[in-house]
C-alpha cells in the first residue's frame, strides 16, 4: 500500500508540475502572425542610396538624414516624416527594424517610434507633401502608430480622416508597451481584407476590423525630437 500510495502521490505531483509548465509556456509564448503566400515586392537594406525615400523635416537646419553602416539614420530636432515613395495598395505586410538611440547625441531622446501607413491626400493622389510639423498631416486619410509618444508615456493607435478627425482607437501606458533606448525592435504591419494589425517583435499591439478600410496609400516613418535608425525594410504582397 505504501508503494502504491507513493506512486500515486508522485504522479499527482508530476501532473501538477506539468500543468504549471504548460501555463508558463502559454504565458511566455509570443503572438506570431502567419500569412499565406507572401511575395516580396519591395526591399531596402539602406546600403547605397535614398532614391525611394523623401524626408520632411520641421526644423531642417538642425536635423539630418543619412546612411550609416547599412542603416537609415534619422536625427530629428523637431518633427520628421520619411516617406516611402511607391504607393502601396491591397493586401500587404510591411516589416522593418528600428532602434531609438540614447547615447548622448544632439537629438537622442527615447520617444516617438511612430509610423503612418495607407496615407492619402484628397488634394494630391500622387504623393504626400507637408512640412514635417505633426499637425500638418491632420487633413490626410491614414493609420497612425505612436509608440512611446509624449516623452515615452503613451503608445497609441489612431485612424485619421481628412476632415481632421483622428480618434485614439487604443492606448497603452504600461512599461512593456513603451520604449527602451538602444534596443532594436521589429515592426510588422498587416493590412488584409479590412483587418489592420500592428506588431512589435511578433506581439500584437492593435487589431482593427473595418468594413471600409483604407486600401491604398503611402507609408512613412514618423518621429519628433528623436534619433532613430532603420534597417531591413520589406513590403510583401499577401493573400
Amino acid at each position: 500500500m505504501k508503494v502504491k500510495l507513493t506512486i500515486i502521490t508522485l504522479s499527482i505531483i508530476n501532473l501538477f508540475v506539468f500543468s504549471q509548465d504548460i501555463k508558463t509556456i502559454e504565458k511566455k509564448k509570443p503572438y506570431v502572425c502567419t500569412v499565406r503566400n507572401e511575395k516580396i515586392i519591395y526591399t531596402e537594406k539602406f546600403n547605397s542610396d535614398l532614391s525611394n525615400w523623401k524626408v520632411e523635416f520641421e526644423k531642417l537646419d538642425s536635423s539630418l538624414i543619412q546612411l550609416i553602416d547599412g542603416k537609415l539614420d534619422v536625427s530629428a530636432a523637431r518633427g520628421a516624416s520619411v516617406w516611402f515613395k511607391p504607393k502601396l495598395k491591397g493586401n500587404i505586410m510591411i516589416i522593418y527594424d528600428v532602434t531609438v538611440l540614447d547615447k548622448g547625441g544632439k537629438n537622442d531622446r527615447v520617444s516617438d517610434m511612430n509610423a503612418f501607413w495607407m496615407a492619402t491626400d484628397p488634394a494630391n493622389e500622387k504623393e504626400i507633401i507637408r512640412d514635417g510639423k505633426f499637425s500638418s498631416y491632420d487633413n490626410l486619410n491614414l493609420y497612425y502608430a505612436g509608440v512611446g509618444g509624449h516623452n515615452n508615456k503613451f503608445t497609441r493607435f489612431r485612424k485619421y480622416s481628412s476632415d481632421g478627425n483622428k480618434p485614439v482607437l487604443q492606448e497603452y501606458s504600461d512599461a512593456p508597451h513603451l520604449l527602451k533606448g538602444n534596443t532594436e525592435y521589429q515592426v510588422k504591419i498587416i493590412v488584409h481584407n479590412g483587418l489592420i494589425r500592428y506588431f512589435i517583435d511578433d506581439e500584437l499591439y492593435w487589431e482593427l476590423k473595418e468594413e471600409t478600410p483604407l486600401s491604398e496609400g503611402f507609408f512613412g516613418f514618423r518621429t519628433t525630437m528623436s534619433h532613430q535608425q532603420f534597417d531591413n525594410f520589406m513590403v510583401f504582397e499577401i493573400e
